[in-house]
């Protein structure tokens, strides 16, 4: 009898702990959620993080507490999200570089990009203007190419600014002089806004630059847009034309997104909850209104499974350009 009423037991509590995750799962959310951002306050990222924060407190009753943690390219934030329980209570935000680029550039990353993170949302695409000051006398990319070779011919070649090797900016800019053979000099930045100033004042030529970073200065005709480097263009930028089409570069497209993370081993059905909570934050005209008025473009990234997908060919395309430019394992 005693032995019947131990097996018993035992059944039990086996089931009881199979159960716990499970109740877990329905009860969830049952205390606040962490949204990890790493950038500053004030940026464009966690301007709209704070947005999507307050839309998903109000959807789930339960506060959402923005984040931010700065730094080491991004990885800071990635690394909290990787290391964090997998229980759906800490989500962060990534930029397509710490997924794709950072791993190649980089000879050691504190995350695995394949195994450590679940994709809940890719919700915003972050398009890059080639942008160059208004008293360099050019307003098209043929003009400016043509410029840069002349001033390379008498020595005095024209300078650029990036957020330094293997940025986006960078990457660009120097396939742009690689197909069409023209000497730029790199200008490294710490700093997007100062990198724009110095277009701006004439310090450096060009740049390619974030549209929501340079669009007043644009607007104000202190910055002349010449291309940008999405495939299509932009309701922000009516009639500036990809850089695929006027830069010598067919099938060129190179842009930052925006990517809602959380753990790899949350459960799927938490993962789910949020996803549908963020397709209906996304679909709301007064969102996507002040996403796109920031230079950005509403963008829905589809199931887990896509998202996937679509990260698995960014992260080769960026490959083939790091390995083009020599920059792969650099830093």
């Amino acid at each position: 009898m005693k032995s019947i009423l131990l097996a018993g037991a035992v059944v039990a509590a086996v089931f009881g702990m199979a159960s716990a995750p499970v109740q877990a799962q329905q009860n969830w959310p049952s205390q606040n959620i962490t949204l990890v951002v790493p950038l500053a306050a004030g940026t464009g990222m966690d301007l709209i993080s704070r947005i999507y924060a307050e839309r998903l407190q109000q959807a789930l009753g339960r506060p959402v507490v923005v984040e931010n943690r700065p730094g080491a390219s991004l990885t800071l934030g990635a690394v909290a999200v990787s290391k964090s329980e997998p229980d759906g209570y800490t989500l962060g935000v990534a930029a397509a570089s710490v997924l794709t680029s950072n791993p190649i550039l980089k000879k050691s990353v504190p995350y695995d990009a394949d195994k450590d993170f679940m994709p809940i949302a890719l919700y915003a695409k972050s398009p890059f203007v080639l942008a160059v000051g208004a008293g360099l006398g050019v307003s098209s990319v043929p003009e400016f190419i043509a410029l840069a070779k002349k001033r390379q011919a008498a020595g005095n070649p024209l300078s650029y600014a990036s957020l330094g090797p293997g940025a986006v900016q960078h990457v660009s800019m120097e396939m742009l002089k690689l197909q069409n053979n023209v000497e730029i000099m790199h200008v490294p930045y710490t700093s997007t806004p100062q990198a724009v100033q110095d277009i701006m004042s004439g310090h450096v030529a060009a740049g390619f630059t974030e549209i929501g970073a340079a669009l007043g200065l644009i607007n104000d005709g202190k910055l002349r847009a010449l291309a940008v480097g999405s495939s299509k263009e932009l309701p922000v930028l009516p009639n500036v034309k990809p850089v695929a089409e006027v830069g010598n570069m067919p099938g060129f497209e190179l842009e930052s997104w925006h990517i809602l993370l959380t753990n790899a081993k949350t459960p799927r059905p938490i993962v789910e909850r949020l996803q549908t909570e963020m397709r209906k934050i996304m679909a709301d005209k007064s969102v996507q209104d002040r996403i796109t008025n920031m230079g950005l473009v509403v963008n829905d990234g589809g199931s887990v499974e896509q998202i996937n997908a679509f990260v698995s060919s960014e992260t080769k395309k960026w490959a083939n350009f790091l390995r083009i430019l020599k920059l792969e394992g650099t830093q």
